[in-house]
Order: C-alpha cells, then structure tokens, then sequence
C-alpha cells in the first residue's frame, strides 16, 4: 500500500503515516492483505479494511505533501521550448535514477548497471547521474539530483522548470507605480475630451505628479519607455480610439454581460433616432439631411415602423411608430405584387381568418409591443410620449444616459440602414465629413417624401426579406432566417391578437396640455382656439381633481386642437371636439410649432394679447408667401420648407395608416427628370370627413354619406379631392365588435 505512481505527488499510506480517521488523528501500525492497524493518540487500536479508511469523509494523510496528478500542460505550452525540452530530460533523468528506466517502471529491457535498482542504492545512483550530466557539460551535483526528484514527488513536471522563465511578467516592466496610477487617471479622465496626441498625455501627466507628490519629486521616464507605458495601458482598453470609441466603450455596463433572451414578438422593443446619411430636397431646394426614427422588434429583428421628417422630429412622430406598429402596412400602388404579404412567407391565409385588416396588406409583421426601450432624448422622455404608452398598455424602459450598448440592436440597425440603403442614394453624404463627396448637396435629387417612399419599399423587400446571422431556428440552428421567417415561426408559437385603432386612439397619442376654458376661448402660446362646442364650458371647471381640461395637439399642425368634453352616448362619457385657431383662414399655407416659434423670435410683443396673436399671424402669413416666392433669408426658406414637409407627412401618412387609406393611383416612380409635385400628400385626405350642418355642428360623415363626396371647408377654403371608391373604409367602430 505504500507504492504510489511516480511522479504523480499523490499522499502515500505508509507504516508510519499520521491520518485523520473519523475526527481522530491516527497512527498506521501496520499494513497486510488490504488492511490496516491505527493506533490513536491515546493508545487505542483499530483494525479495519482500507476500503473503509478511504471510504470515511473525513479522511486525509497528515502532513503529506500536495502534489499536481495531471501536468499543467497549459502553463507548460507557454514556456519558451528550450526550457520545456529542460524539464522534460530532467524528468527522464529522474526517473531513471528511481526506477532504472528513464521512461518508469513500465518501461521494457533491462536497466542500465548504473542505476539498476537492485545492485545501487539510491545514493549511489544519484552520484551517477549526478557524474553523467557534469561529463555531458552540464555540471551537476548529487545534491542537485536529489533537490529535482523531491520536486517532481511535489509538483511533477512543473517542478523541473527553470522559475525564472516561469515569472509572471507584467506589460509595464519596472514602471513606477506612481506614474502608472497617474498615467491610468488621466487617461481616463480624457475619455469624454477630444482627442489629442502622446505629448499632450506626458504634460497632463507630469503635472498631475507634480500635485500629488511635489515638483520633481517622481521623475517620468523617456519618452520611448513613457509611449510604451501609454500603449500598454490603453490599448487594451480603448482609450487611444477616436473620442466615439472612447465614449462608446465608457457607456459599456459592467461586465459581466449578460444578454437579452427574447422569445416572443413585441416583448422587447427599441426605439431611437437618428440623421440619415443622405440628403432631401425640401421645398424651396432646401436641402438638408432629415431625421429618422424606427422601432425594432428584438425578438425578429424587424423594424416594425419608420418614420422620416426634416429636421425636429416631435414626440408625435415616436407616438406614431407605435400606431404603425400595431396596424397593417397598406400596399402602395407603386409597390410590385411580390412584396405584398399574401405572396410572402408569412401565414397570411391563417392571420386574415383573424385579421380582415391584413387583406391587401404589404408583407411587414404586424406587432404590438410590450416594453419598449428607449434613450434620454427629449422625444421619448416627454409626459406625451409617455401617456402614449401608458394609453396602449405598453412598458417604459428608458435606458441609462449615454449608453448606447443598452440598446445595441436599434443602434446596430441604423449602421445596417446606412450600409444596404443610404449609400445606394443620390445624395449620401458618408458617415462623418471625412467620408463626404465634393458636392454631396448637389447630387440630391429625391424630395422627403419620395426618399420616405423608397425606405418603406426598402424595409419591405430589401430588410425583412434578408438573412439576419443573429435569427436562428431551435430546430435549424446553422440556417440564419429572415426577419418575416422569424416572425412566421414565432407567432405559430405565441399566436396573433389585433389591435384595432381608429381616429380617437390617434388623438389619444398626441401630446396633451390641462388648461382652463376661458371666455375667449383657449389660448396656447399667443394662438387662441375657439368653437361654439366650448359656450357651456366657458369659465366651467372640468370634473378632474384640477378643474383643467384636457386638450391634445399636433405640433406639425397646430391650426385646430381637440378638447375632451362631456358627451352623451360615449362609452366613458367623453368625447373629442376638434377646435381650430381663430386666425386659421388668415393662414392658408401649412405651418408648425417650430414655424410658429421662428415668428414669435422675430416679431416683438407690442399691445395687448390679442393685438400680438394677430401680428404673429400676419407675419406667419408673409413669412410662408416670401419663402414660397423664394424671397427672404436662407433661414426663412428652411423654416418654412421643413413646415410643409412635416404637414404633408402627418396630414396624410398618419391618417392613412391608422384608416388603412391607400396611396392614390400614379404612375411609375417618378425619375429625378420628371415634373413631379412632391409636396402633395402622400395619402389622400380622411374618409371620415366632417361637415358643419345649418345648427353649426359638425356631424361625422359615414362610409355611404363620404362615398364619392369633395368635403369643403378644408384648410385654406379648398374642396378636399373625391375618395376613390375602390378603397375600403376602415372603420375603428366596428372593427372593435368585430374582435
């Protein structure tokens, strides 16, 4: 029993040997035919079959040395190979002076005279190895050879290297401490600071010693060793990037990172914004490079909703990605058959059996989020915005200040865009001044309308039709699956509920304010808003705990607002009254907040209220007829151009999205050559239009009264177009019963 195998360090029960047997502290007396004889300290004596000893949860060898079974072979692999090949002969020759036989006891043939057990002792083999190594040029003597074999019983072959070459080395070699943890703070304290060159880092750093230590008290060293201090220490870590990677990498979490699991569509979605890479022609031949904002389903990797506006997107536009998300895509005429959803992959025949929306339907997954991740921005942070979820049912996760991993997908996604669409665009402009061509503005021929008409094609056949590596199968893990095959096989798992949603749903996303209705009627930023729906509520506090009323708004057409006012018949009691500007005829053209904004900056305060509301209006009015004139500063034409772009987009778009309108019927796509009026909205104007009837009331027009009927009475006095009577009328009403 005392036999162990060489070389392994393991403990050896001997005759002799101190163990721990049942919290005792034993003694072996004696070892024969599988069994063992204890004595305790006390004198008591035990015999009892080894297996038993070994058996016991508490046993051990006292005192025995610990050794390493296995050799680290790692550890080994990283050693020099001259110092490898040292250890391994070393461990031949020890072998051989304990065994006879440089490859063990198991090794075949007979031992060479020198060191055969049975005719030397141990001593003398050890004088004789120690002799053959100083003869082959290695001096060495028996106290050597018997210091390496106590190492390899301890350590094995680990214990035949040379330690020196064994040291761990550090990548600062004999830098001082001192300079390293200066160097260290002031690297990175320059993450969020533009970047500059080594020199600037040895000022900042000589000077930072200076305070903590005294003048000349720690002395830098060379240049040459304090730049390979600087690399040792920075590179690794990122702090010598461009300042976006150093402020990417110091938004980073913590680590350990741990990622998303999402296994159902809509359970994780992404919001943000961002400025395209290419540039739009505004009205006017303003041109600028516009904002634009999706929200990314995780789960599938589609970008549920995009919507693209001038420059001052609003806390309305990121409410419409939610609307957009949660309604069919209607099929624009210009859109070929195959990127309509019955032709794609999706299970349209099963989702129209519970779904008559999805009929005609482009083939973009039709999503209802539940939590939705957003940034710091002023858009997603906003009380509107945050209604608005709150209204739908949906989570607010804002992500931390600055950190841009927290919702690596959207942002992953937006370098994605740029690369398989916006540089296949007149006009890119590359994603930084270094990239951009000599005469980028130039080559920009598409209006923001037709760019916006691109993407939705684009988003269609050329995204969710495309592989994404990250969309993988359970049951075909090595086949990477498209966004709308994602989407396919997880809502065969999770099924498919509509959410219907009609014009008071839509009021409902807009942004709100609380205020009284005064005599005058109500007034929001010098523009007052009066009807005669508000005589029984003039000076009247509302029911709510702060007597206000509340009133909702669209900052890309502040010409009307909506008021909730008690109504008979409503399901809550309430409904909305649509109340326009007072001066809403003086202004024909469309305008915005932001247009309002640019007036009042330059029109001073002379008067009363009322006397400045009007010269605000007059103003607005000349401001709108000297950009369309292409008169007046450059600043002018801009406000004004992006006015009507904002107006065409929300005017039409939002309205066709949420009655699920078509485009009207045109021809092709029309080439930079062609003479296209791009400033006509997108859509058509609302089914469900409003007439004033002799009493001065408005009554809701239904789907036969609208059939056909050019609505008067339109902004500017103009008769709204006939609807084509090919379209379906989505009415919210009974699509609600109708689920």
């Amino acid at each position: 029993m005392g036999a162990r195998v060489r070389g392994s360090g393991g403990p050896v029960v001997e005759v002799g040997s101190r163990v721990r047997f049942e919290g005792r502290t034993w003694t072996v007396a004696a070892l024969h035919g599988g069994q063992v004889r204890l004595v305790a300290e006390n004198g008591e004596m035990a015999a009892l079959l080894l297996a038993l000893l070994f058996a016991d949860e508490g046993f051990e060898v006292m005192h025995a040395p610990a050794g390493c079974r296995v050799p680290p072979l790692g550890l080994l692999e990283a050693l020099p190979a001259p110092v490898r090949e040292r250890a391994w002969a070393w461990e031949r020759h020890v072998r051989e002076v304990e065994t006879g036989h440089p490859g063990g006891s198991g090794a075949a043939g007979p031992p060479r005279a020198a060191y055969d057990p049975d005719v030397r002792t141990l001593a003398q083999r050890e004088e004789a190895k120690a002799a053959e190594l100083s003869a082959a040029g290695m001096p060495t003597s028996a106290v050597t050879v018997r210091r390496m074999r106590a190492r390899y019983r301890d350590d094995g072959v680990w214990g035949l290297v040379d330690q020196r070459a064994a040291r761990p080395r550090s990548a600062l070699g004999r830098a001082d401490e001192r300079v390293v943890a200066a160097l260290r703070e002031v690297l990175e304290a320059g993450q969020e600071r533009s970047n500059g060159t080594l020199g600037r880092l040895r000022v900042y750093t000589e000077r930072l010693l200076a305070e903590r230590h005294g003048d000349g008290a720690v002395p830098l060293p060379s240049t040459a060793t304090f730049n390979r201090l600087v690399h040792a220490l920075a590179d690794g870590r990122g702090l010598l990037g461009s300042a976006r990677q150093r402020r990417w990498r110091s938004a980073r979490p913590a680590p350990l990172f741990v990622p998303t699991t999402v296994m159902a569509p809509g359970e994780l979605v992404m919001m943000d914004s961002t400025r395209l890479d290419a540039f739009v022609v505004l009205d006017d031949g303003v041109v600028e490079r516009p904002e634009l904002t999706i929200a990314l389903d995780v789960a599938t990797r589609s970008i549920c909703a995009a919507v693209l506006r001038p420059k001052g997107t609003r806390s309305v536009d990121a409410a419409q990605l939610l609307a957009q998300m949660m309604v069919p895509a209607p099929m624009r005429p210009t859109w070929p058959e195959a990127l309509a959803m019955e032709r794609s992959v999706i299970p349209y025949e099963r989702l129209l059996s519970v779904d008559a929306r999805l009929e005609g339907a482009a083939a973009r997954p039709v999503i209802t989020p539940q939590t939705v991740v957003v940034d710091q921005g002023k858009v997603f942070v906003s009380s509107s915005f945050i209604a608005a979820c709150g209204s739908l049912g949906i989570s607010l996760q804002p992500a931390p200040p600055g950190n841009g991993p927290a919702k690596g997908h959207v942002e992953r996604t937006f370098s994605s865009v740029n690369t398989l669409f916006a540089q296949h665009v007149a006009g890119y402009t590359g994603s930084h001044t270094g990239e951009r061509g000599r005469d980028a503005e130039g080559e920009a021929v598409w209006t923001l309308a037709q760019l916006d008409d691109l993407l939705q094609e684009w988003i269609i056949c050329g995204w969710q039709e495309r592989e994404h590596d990250g969309l993988r199968h359970p049951m075909m893990p090595r086949r990477a699956l498209s966004p709308n095959e994602m989407w396919a096989a997880l809502v065969a798992v999770c099924g498919y509920v509509p959410v219907p949603l009609g014009r008071e749903d839509y009021i409902e996303l807009m942004p709100v304010k609380r205020q009284k209705i005064n005599d005058y009627g109500i007034r929001i930023d010098y523009r007052t808003y009066d009807h005669q729906v508000l005589n029984p509520y003039r000076g009247e506090a509302s029911t709510a705990a702060d007597g206000l009323w509340e009133i909702h708004y669209n900052p890309h057409a502040p010409d009307e607002v909506w008021v909730r006012l008690p109504k008979a018949g409503q399901p809550r009691g309430y409904g909305w009254e649509a109340v326009p500007w007072i001066h809403r005829t003086l202004v024909s053209a469309p305008f915005t907040d932001f247009t309002w904004q640019h007036v009042r900056s330059t029109v001073a305060r002379r008067g009363s209220r009322v006397e400045h509301e009007h010269d605000l209006a007059l103003a607005l009015r000349e401001l709108l007829e000297r950009a369309a004139a292409g008169h007046g500063s450059r600043r002018d034409k801009v406000v004004a151009a992006r006015a009507r772009a904002h107006a065409a987009n929300a005017d039409g778009a939002v309205w066709g999205i949420l009655y699920g309108r078509q485009p009207p019927a045109t021809a092709d796509r029309p080439d930079k050559d062609d003479d296209f009026d791009h400033g006509e909205e997108v859509f058509a104007e609302d089914t469900e239009a409003e007439e004033t009837d002799a009493a001065g009331e408005y009554q809701p027009l239904g789907a036969a009264g609208a059939e056909g009927l050019a609505v008067a009475g339109d902004k500017g006095g103009q008769a709204r177009p006939a609807r084509d009577s090919s379209v379906t009328v989505y009415d919210p009403f009974e699509e609600s019963l109708r689920w």
